[in-house]
C-alpha cells in the first residue's frame, strides 16, 4: 500500500466541485425532451440529490491518469443518467412509495409514464456517449446495461427464496458494482492522447477498484436497510425483507440459526411483510449471530481491497481522493 496520505472530505469536494457542477448542468441539458413529462420526471429525479458517487469515480479515475478531456463531463452525465434510469425502473418493480425521503417518481406520475421515461433516459445516455466516437466506451456501456438488466431479472426470480452468498454476490455485482466498475473504466478510457496499451494497462486496476468499492457500497446499503432509522434512510426500513430479498446478514444468520430462527426468517421472506414475525425479532436473530457485524466486516474488507488495487498508481490528489472514498462508503448512515 502506498504511504501517501488519504484526502479529507473537504479536499475531495474542492478537487471536484467545478466538474461535478458541470456534470449536473450537462445532465440537465441532456435530459431535456420535447415531451414535457420526460423533462419533468428527469428534473424531479435530479432535484432528489444523491451522492453522485458514480460520476465522482469517473472524474477521479480520469484525473488520476492525467486526463483533462471534456469527455469526463459528458460521460459523467452518462453514468448518472444510467443510474437514474435504473432507480426509476427499480421503484416500479419494487412498488416503492418513497425515494430519498420524497415520493417516488412512479407515485407521482404513475408506472406507465415512468417506465417509458426510464427507457428514454437509457437511450439518451447512449446517444450522448455516441458523441465520443469511442468503441471502447460503447462496449463498456452495452455490457454494463446487459449485466444490470440480467441482475434485475435474476433478483426477481429469487424473490421470496433463500439464496447463498455466491448468488448474493453475483446479484449485487450485476445490480450495483458493475456500474462502479464501468465508471472507473470509462475514466481510464478517455486519456488525452494516451496510447491504447497505456489505457489497457490501467483498465484492470481501475476496474478492480470500482468492483470492490461497489460491492462494499451495496453491502453497506443492505445493512442500513435493516438497521437505519426511516427518517435518516429516506424510505421504509427493512424494505429488502418486505420485498422478499435475502441480503448478506440474513444469509449469514440463516446458515447459523436454529430451526425456529430459520423458519422465522423464511416466513418474512415468503410473506413479504412482518405480520407474523416482527422486524424486531429478525433483528434479534441477526444480532445473536453477529450477522450485521459480519456483513459490515465484509464490506470493510472489500473497501480495503479497493484501496489496495490502486497501490501502483502514481501519487496525486486524485489518488488521495480515491483512497478516501472507501472510508466514506463504509461509514455513511444513509
Amino acid at each position: 500500500m502506498s504511504s501517501i496520505s488519504i484526502a479529507t472530505a473537504a479536499e475531495v469536494i474542492d478537487l471536484l466541485r467545478d466538474d461535478l457542477s458541470a456534470i449536473e448542468r450537462e445532465f440537465a441539458v441532456q435530459s431535456e425532451s420535447s415531451v414535457q413529462v420526460i423533462t419533468d420526471i428527469a428534473t424531479y429525479l435530479m432535484a432528489g440529490g444523491g451522492k453522485r458517487i458514480r460520476p465522482l469515480l469517473l472524474l477521479l479515475a480520469a484525473k488520476a491518469l492525467g486526463s483533462s478531456s471534456d469527455s469526463r463531463i459528458r460521460l459523467g452525465a452518462v453514468v448518472e443518467m444510467l443510474h437514474t434510469a435504473t432507480l426509476v425502473h427499480d421503484d416500479i418493480i419494487d412498488e416503492a412509495d418513497t425515494r430519498r425521503g420524497r415520493p417516488s417518481s412512479n407515485t407521482t406520475w404513475g408506472n406507465s409514464k415512468c417506465v417509458l421515461a426510464g427507457d428514454w433516459l437509457y437511450m439518451q445516455a447512449f446517444r450522448t456517449a455516441l458523441e465520443e466516437r469511442n468503441f471502447r466506451v460503447l462496449d463498456l456501456l452495452i455490457s454494463l446495461t446487459q449485466q444490470m438488466v440480467e441482475g434485475e431479472l435474476l433478483q426477481m426470480q429469487k424473490l421470496g427464496h433463500l439464496i447463498n452468498e455466491e448468488e448474493y454476490f453475483d446479484l449485487i455485482y450485476r445490480k450495483t458494482a458493475c456500474l462502479f466498475k464501468v465508471s472507473m473504466q470509462l475514466g481510464a478510457a478517455i486519456g488525452d492522447g494516451a496510447a491504447a496499451d497505456a489505457i489497457s494497462a490501467q483498465d484492470q486496476p481501475m476496474g478492480e477498484y470500482g468492483r470492490n468499492l461497489g460491492l462494499a457500497f451495496q453491502i453497506v446499503d443492505d445493512v442500513l436497510d435493516l438497521t437505519a432509522a426511516e427518517d435518516v434512510l429516506g424510505k421504509p426500513v427493512a424494505s429488502d425483507l418486505r420485498e422478499g430479498k435475502a441480503t448478506l446478514a440474513v444469509i449469514h444468520a440463516l446458515e447459523r440459526g436454529t430451526g425456529a430462527e430459520r423458519e422465522a426468517i423464511r416466513t418474512v421472506l415468503a410473506d413479504r411483510n412482518f405480520a407474523r414475525v416482527p422486524h424486531s425479532q429478525i433483528l434479534e436473530i441477526l444480532h445473536r449471530y453477529g450477522s450485521l457485524d459480519y456483513a459490515m466486516d465484509t464490506a470493510c474488507a472489500y473497501a480495503e481491497a479497493a484501496r489496495l488495487s490502486i497501490a501502483e498508481l502514481p501519487a496525486s490528489d486524485a489518488k488521495r481522493a480515491l483512497l478516501w472514498v472507501p472510508g466514506f462508503v463504509t461509514s455513511r448512515d444513509r
